[in-house]
Formats: C-alpha cells, sequence, structure tokens
C-alpha cells in the first residue's frame, strides 16, 4: 500500500473525509449479479481509496459500511456482508498496521458473531498507536441511535440539564475524539443523509456524485477534493468583505 510522495497540489484537503459508499446492489444488478457481489466489489475499491487519501494528505475517513436499518435486508445479504467484513480483516489488518492506518469502530458490535467481534477488538487495539491515516468504520451505526445512547449516557452519569452544551453531547458520542466531517461523499446520485452523522455533519460540505461506490476511483476521489477547494465554508456566517474584518453572524 506504500504510495510515492503525491505530486498533486490542492487548493485545500479536508482533514477529515466520510463517505455515503451508495449503489453496490445496483452495480451488481446493472451486471446480472447477485447483490452480495457488489458490496464484495465495493470492499475491494475501498482499498484504493484508502491509499489515495493517504496520498492526498487526508488525515481521517470515515465510511458508513453498515446502518442501523440494514438488519432488516434479505438475509443472504446481511450474512454476505458480515462475511465479507471478516474476510477484510483477516486480509488487510497486517497491511493497513504496516502502513500506519489506525482503525476505530463506531456504532454497535451487537449483532455480530463472538469471533467477528474479538476480530474488530482485535485490529483497534493493534493498530491504536498508527497515525497516518484514522479509518473509522461505520458499522451497525446510526446517527439517532448515537444520540439516543449519548443521552442515556449522560443521564446514568447524572449530568444535570443546565451542564449539558454541544461540547459535551459530543464527548458523549461514539465519535468522541474525532474531529467533524469537514466533506461528506455520497455514491450512486442519491441525495440523503441517511441517518449518518446527523450531529457531526451539520456544518459538512456535500458532494453527491452519481457513480457508483464500486466504480469510484481514485481520480474521482481527486475530482471530489477539487470541488472542495473551490468552496468557501463560512459556517453559518457570511463571507468577510474584501477590506477585513470578521464574518458577521448569519
Amino acid at each position: 500500500m506504500t504510495q510515492p510522495v503525491s505530486t498533486i497540489t490542492f487548493e485545500k484537503v479536508p482533514t477529515h473525509i466520510a463517505i455515503i459508499m451508495d449503489g453496490n446492489g445496483r452495480w451488481a444488478q446493472a451486471r446480472g449479479l447477485p447483490r452480495v457481489a457488489g458490496h464484495q466489489a465495493g470492499t475491494e475499491n475501498l482499498r484504493q481509496v484508502i491509499r489515495a487519501c493517504v496520498e492526498f494528505g487526508v488525515s481521517y475517513l470515515t465510511i458508513y459500511a453498515f446502518s442501523t436499518e440494514n438488519w432488516d435486508r434479505p438475509r443472504e445479504e446481511v450474512d454476505g456482508l458480515m462475511s465479507i467484513l471478516e474476510s477484510v480483516i483477516d486480509r488487510e489488518l497486517g497491511e493497513l498496521n504496516g502502513e500506519g492506518v489506525q482503525l476505530r469502530h463506531i456504532g454497535h458490535l451487537a449483532g455480530l458473531s463472538p469471533a467477528l467481534q474479538a476480530k474488530v477488538l482485535q485490529a483497534i487495539e493493534m493498530t491504536k498507536n498508527n497515525t497516518r491515516l484514522v479509518l473509522t468504520l461505520a458499522f451497525n451505526y446510526g446517527g439517532r441511535d448515537e444520540i439516543v445512547y449519548a443521552i442515556r449516557h449522560m443521564i446514568e452519569a447524572g449530568v444535570k440539564a443546565g451542564e449539558v452544551t454541544p461540547e459535551l453531547v459530543t464527548s458523549y458520542l461514539f465519535t468522541a475524539g474525532l474531529p467533524d466531517p469537514d466533506f461528506i461523499i455520497r455514491t450512486s446520485g442519491e441525495q440523503r443523509i441517511s441517518n449518518f452523522l446527523i450531529w457531526q455533519g451539520v456544518y459538512a460540505e456535500w458532494y453527491i456524485t452519481p457513480t457508483y461506490w464500486p466504480d469510484f476511483d481514485r481520480e474521482h476521489l481527486k475530482q471530489a477534493i477539487e470541488d472542495y477547494g473551490m468552496r468557501n465554508r463560512r459556517f453559518g456566517k457570511v463571507t468577510p468583505p474584501e477590506t477585513g474584518g470578521k464574518p458577521d453572524a448569519a
């Protein structure tokens, strides 16, 4: 996975990219293949996207792999996704660790087999000191569920109503310790949040592409980052005048 130093110069590079990897099933159906074949192809594609993130200087990559609602999909598809996750850990962990990739998980491990839970935890432990790229796997994850989880744990901790602040809530989320995403990419052309990082992504820039995830390659990521570089992030404020001064509140 070792990459040469990139010769590409971007206007701006997002620190944290989050991706909704959508369109695997439709990619497979368009080729007369079972949906699980699309998920397998999407997993293979993830390799080059991780490499490209390292090359382009992205520090954090979060991928939406399995939502809390995905349990309602056909049993054979769910079983296939679990099998793919296990095989990816078995096959890729050593290389990812060697390349300095830190693995994290957000969501719940409940629902995974005990053996698969152990493998996920082992991967997290093995890579915890790596710093080249933080790769966060959102698996059995939902944004609303995450907020409910945070509220419950604040109540259990005895937090009083007057003590609740955005910063405190953030510290109780699955993503505590991670910066909010700067840039959220959704493949396949769908224009929905789909319960993904609904607290953290409040001021993220969005990029929607019609390309199905298995076909979203290094060049597509490069184009997305170039698009990001042309944007003016205002965080609810207005652009300051050219003469200088602080931006006015929206």
